[in-house]
């Protein structure tokens, strides 16, 4: 790139992201969609993927302890209110239940203990890395790259909508409880879009500045990616289950010698 892109330029450069390498396309999320996994092999993905939900409000303080900008702090901390919740009391009395709360309550419907899912001990070893390495890129980039990756938020509502469709549709664990977290970034992620890609749009001004965003939203489409690409292995082909990690009811584990 020697020359900057115009602003309609580069939002089209970051659509095609999502058009070419967003996680919906995965394999394993053809099968889950689809109703094509058994009850074991979902929760693993809804396991793994707690770890995930967990570490976004960690994810945006790391980035909020960088930003100078008062207005920033005070427009993004939502992000960490919408899951971590408002505490208990109001949850109670205003419905303002957090995104954890929420995918609990998935796993709940799954039948995991919530002991075991919060206590992380059953994650694949990828997912670990793979959500701890988004977590130390925000820690480590600019401000700009860091907001520019949380952009995959841009093709977030339809894989929302796909997957309350599929789960309504295939599986006996869909209800209002257990689909409360997709239901509810039907509305969250738009609003946090419009404003994080307004916030790429008018900083990301230089070349080198542009090429920095588009890299930081697919580096977290990797991310997104490289997880399902886990479970795919672990959990669907060939189904090697990593020492340690969750092994479902309905499956039988492999043994590991040395």
């Amino acid at each position: 790139m020697t020359s900057a892109l115009s602003r309609e330029e580069l939002e089209r450069e970051l659509r095609a992201i999502g058009e070419r390498q967003y996680h919906d396309l995965h394999p394993f999320h053809k099968l889950l969609h689809g109703g094509k996994l058994k009850r074991g092999q979902v929760q693993a993905w809804a396991l793994n993927r707690f770890y995930y939900q967990v570490c976004i409000p960690k994810k945006d303080l790391a980035l909020m302890a960088r930003m100078d900008d008062p207005a920033l702090r005070r427009i993004w901390i939502q992000r960490v209110l919408d899951h971590d919740g408002f505490g208990e009391s109001r949850e109670r009395e205003e419905g303002k239940v957090g995104g954890i709360e929420r995918w609990l309550r998935l796993t709940d419907g799954l039948g995991l203990d919530r002991d075991y899912v919060t206590s992380l001990r059953g994650i694949l070893p990828a997912t670990r890395y793979a959500v701890d390495s988004y977590v130390n890129f925000v820690s480590s980039k600019s401000t700009l790259e860091a907001v520019a990756s949380s952009l995959t938020e841009l093709f977030a509502p339809a894989i929302h909508r796909e997957r309350i469709a599929g789960f309504e549709a295939y599986y006996a664990f869909a209800n209002d409880a257990t689909l409360s977290y997709f239901r509810k970034r039907l509305d969250e992620a738009p609003r946090d879009v419009e404003f994080g890609l307004d916030y790429v749009l008018d900083n990301a001004r230089t070349p080198e500045q542009q090429q920095q965003v588009i890299a930081a939203l697919r580096h977290k489409a990797e991310l997104l990616w490289a997880q399902l690409d886990a479970l795919h292995h672990a959990y669907v082909s060939p189904g090697l289950i990593p020492p340690g990690a969750f092994v479902p009811e309905d499956m039988e584990p492999t043994v590991y010698r040395r």
